[in-house]
Parts: C-alpha cells; sequence; structure tokens
C-alpha cells in the first residue's frame, strides 16, 4: 500500500488503517505520490520541503517549528499548514534565560579563568532589578517572561500592536533609553525586518544586552557588531543574520558577544512534545475534524 501519512520518526502512533512511512530528511525519500499528511523532520535543512512539490494528494503538513515563513511559498493553493506553536517555548524560554545570565554574570571570563586555574573574582551584573524589553509578547515572549519575573526584572512587554498591558512596536523609541536588556523573540517576516537597527541600537544606554532567540533578521547586524566592536553595547546571539553566521565574521571575536548556534528550540523537552502533537493532529486528520495551530 502506498503511504498516506509521511512521518519524521518512526515511534510515531498512527490511526488504525493509515499507512504511514518515515524520512528524516537524510537518503532517498520513499514514494510520495500518495501522501496526504506530512509532518516535517525538525531542523533537517531545505530538502525535505522541496518534497511537498511531488505530493498531488498532499491535504495537510505539520511543521514542527513555530515560524513557517520560509514554508508558506512552497504550501500549495487549498492545503493546510499547522506550525509547532508551542513545542519550543520553554526550551527556548531557558535558552534566553540563560543566555541573559551568561551575559549579566560574565561566564564567559570564569570559563577562560578556569582554562588557566586563576581565582580572580570581580562583581558582575545581575538580572534582578533590570529593565528588561521583551520584544515579542507571543506563546514563547509568554515563557521568557515568566522566568525573567523570578528571576526579579522589571519586565516590559512589547508587541507589534499594542494592547492592555503590551506596548506596540512604535513605541520602541521611547522605550530603548531606559532598558538594560532587550530581547528579541519575533519571527522573520517583512515587517520584523530590521526592527532594531543604528538608530535604535544607539538609543539604548550604555552597557546595554541585546539578546536574539526570534530571527536575525530583526537585527542590523553591521550596526550591532559596531557597537559590540566599540565596547558600548553587549549582545548575546542565538541567531544571526547571515545565518549561519561566516567563521571569519568579527563578532565571533568580540569580547562582549556570546553565540550560539540557533539551538534554543532543540532540548529535551522538544521530543515527546513533538511526538504528542503529531499524533494528536494525525488522529484529528483521520476523524476530519480541523488541525490545531492552523496557519493557512
Amino acid at each position: 500500500m502506498t503511504p498516506r501519512v509521511l512521518l519524521p520518526w518512526p515511534d510515531i502512533a498512527v490511526p488504525d488503517g493509515v499507512e504511514a512511512a518515515v524520512y528524516d530528511g537524510t537518503g532517498t525519500p520513499p514514494d510520495v505520490s500518495a501522501v496526504e499528511f506530512y509532518v516535517l523532520p525538525y531542523d533537517s535543512g531545505p530538502e525535505p520541503p522541496q518534497l511537498i512539490a511531488e505530493m498531488p494528494s498532499l491535504k495537510a503538513v505539520q511543521s514542527l517549528s513555530a515560524g513557517v515563513e520560509s514554508l508558506l511559498p512552497l504550501i500549495p493553493e487549498g492545503v493546510t499548514l499547522a506550525n509547532g506553536r508551542g513545542l519550543h517555548d520553554l526550551s527556548v524560554a531557558e535558552h534566553a534565560l540563560a543566555l541573559v545570565l551568561a551575559a549579566q554574570r560574565d561566564l564567559p571570563r570564569w570559563f577562560r579563568q578556569q582554562q588557566t586555574g586563576s581565582w580572580d573574582r570581580e562583581h558582575t551584573r545581575s538580572l534582578a532589578d533590570e529593565r528588561v524589553l521583551l520584544v515579542g509578547y507571543g506563546s514563547i515572549g509568554k515563557a521568557v517572561e515568566r522566568y525573567l519575573v523570578a528571576g526579579e526584572a522589571d519586565v516590559v512587554r512589547v508587541a507589534s500592536t499594542a494592547r492592555e498591558g503590551v506596548h506596540g512596536i512604535g513605541e520602541l523609541p521611547d522605550l530603548l533609553p531606559d532598558a538594560s536588556i532587550v530581547i528579541l523573540v519575533l519571527p522573520g517576516t517583512p515587517a520584523t525586518r530590521g526592527v532594531i537597527g543604528a538608530r535604535e541600537l544607539a538609543a539604548l544606554p550604555d552597557g546595554a544586552l541585546v539578546v536574539n532567540v526570534g530571527r536575525g533578521t530583526a537585527i542590523d547586524t553591521a550596526a550591532l557588531t559596531a557597537e559590540v566592536a566599540a565596547g558600548r553595547l553587549r549582545a548575546a546571539l542565538d541567531v544571526a543574520d547571515p545565518e549561519p553566521l561566516p567563521p571569519e565574521h568579527p563578532l565571533w571575536r568580540l569580547p562582549g558577544a556570546i553565540i550560539t548556534p540557533h539551538v534554543a528550540g532543540g532540548s529535551d523537552s522538544f521530543y515527546p512534545r513533538a511526538k504528542k502533537l503529531a499524533e494528536q493532529q494525525l488522529a484529528r486528520f483521520a476523524r476530519g475534524e480541523p488541525l490545531v495551530n492552523v496557519v493557512r
């Protein structure tokens, strides 16, 4: 029987009577001509999404990523696209907190000292009582906020549109001068490209920390590099523009920068949550019920 469902892992339960095949994004894919429901592998590169064009029977695509901007042009008219909203909330929030604390408590310095056995002590910055602009107040942003509040930071929420308790992104010029930490949790869309540019960076006070766990395109990389190189601002980045950041890029070696290679969403908490979502979506699909997390 030709598979109707294409899965990234073999232990995802499928409804009775539904034939499934497994493709993790490596090697030769199976016959996909009859696939109706495609659960994309996570973080597997550009090849798996290209298979969508070879699926004439396709009815639904389940992404395990929250951001699906690169997928939208590949989804045919009439095919449902659902994202992985919620799967990465805690993982990304943990990583954002780790980046903030690593920068504030100067962990790279102590790691370097460990290599030489040096006991050179100095007081550092903290998270407590710092004014943090949280730019991007969706489900991940709310998860980040819980950690920040637990650390007794003063959190200022910012979203694309102002609402009660949340500032609009157009208010950034008034908010930036009083912020010691800015955390970006933004999707990669035309509206978010360059939200933090040279003017916005210049508005931040000396010593401020810029953290990005959303999409690299939200920040003008050249402008940020110049500010960090001058020693005026600091950066802690899990994403970059361009991505991957070229090995020769100066940001890698600047003492005021901490860089991780887009790994915030990839913790141990992800797999069981993704498996559960895929199984629930497959059950809904088999019963003819609407999917959750539908993007279009």
